[in-house]
Protein backbone atom coordinates (compact mmCIF):
# COMPACT_ATOMS: atom_id res chain seq x y z
CA UNK A 1 0.00 0.00 0.00
CA UNK A 2 1.01 3.55 -0.67
CA UNK A 3 2.09 6.16 1.83
CA UNK A 4 -1.04 8.30 2.70
CA UNK A 5 -0.71 11.53 3.60
CA UNK A 6 -3.41 12.44 5.87
CA UNK A 7 -4.95 15.81 6.40
CA UNK A 8 -5.50 16.79 9.57
CA UNK A 9 -8.64 15.77 11.20
CA UNK A 10 -12.49 17.56 10.54
CA UNK A 11 -14.58 17.17 13.88
CA UNK A 12 -18.31 18.13 13.92
CA UNK A 13 -20.07 17.89 17.52
CA UNK A 14 -19.24 15.52 19.87
CA UNK A 15 -16.87 13.01 19.23
CA UNK A 16 -17.47 12.31 14.68
CA UNK A 17 -13.84 13.12 13.96
CA UNK A 18 -12.89 12.14 10.26
CA UNK A 19 -9.42 12.10 8.05
CA UNK A 20 -9.33 12.43 4.72
CA UNK A 21 -5.86 11.98 2.61
CA UNK A 22 -4.37 10.86 -0.44
CA UNK A 23 -1.45 9.14 -1.91
CA UNK A 24 1.23 9.40 -5.07
CA UNK A 25 -1.19 7.21 -7.02
CA UNK A 26 -4.05 9.52 -7.18
CA UNK A 27 -6.68 7.53 -4.79
CA UNK A 28 -8.23 9.08 -1.65
CA UNK A 29 -9.16 7.78 1.45
CA UNK A 30 -11.41 8.56 4.40
CA UNK A 31 -11.19 7.16 7.83
CA UNK A 32 -12.15 8.07 11.73
CA UNK A 33 -9.33 9.35 13.34
CA UNK A 34 -7.77 7.18 15.45
CA UNK A 35 -8.76 3.97 12.76
CA UNK A 36 -6.76 5.15 9.98
CA UNK A 37 -5.86 1.89 9.14
CA UNK A 38 -9.42 1.22 8.54
CA UNK A 39 -10.00 3.57 5.52
CA UNK A 40 -12.71 3.77 2.53
CA UNK A 41 -10.74 4.48 -0.77
CA UNK A 42 -11.81 5.66 -4.32
CA UNK A 43 -10.21 7.89 -6.78
CA UNK A 44 -9.34 11.64 -6.19
CA UNK A 45 -11.99 12.89 -8.61
CA UNK A 46 -14.19 10.53 -6.97
CA UNK A 47 -13.99 12.72 -3.40
CA UNK A 48 -14.16 15.91 -5.23
CA UNK A 49 -17.10 14.79 -6.87
CA UNK A 50 -18.34 13.85 -3.10
CA UNK A 51 -17.86 16.98 -1.67
CA UNK A 52 -19.53 18.85 -4.38
CA UNK A 53 -22.11 16.75 -4.04
CA UNK A 54 -22.08 17.48 -0.13
CA UNK A 55 -21.93 21.24 -0.59
CA UNK A 56 -24.76 21.33 -3.01
CA UNK A 57 -26.86 19.72 -0.59
CA UNK A 58 -27.33 16.32 -1.84
CA UNK A 59 -26.83 14.48 1.80
CA UNK A 60 -29.06 16.89 3.46
CA UNK A 61 -31.87 14.15 4.02
CA UNK A 62 -29.17 12.44 6.29
CA UNK A 63 -29.26 15.04 8.82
Amino acid sequence: MSDVKWEAPFCGEGNSCYRLGTDEQGNSYIAVTGAEEHFLTDSREALQQMIRDIKAGEADHLL
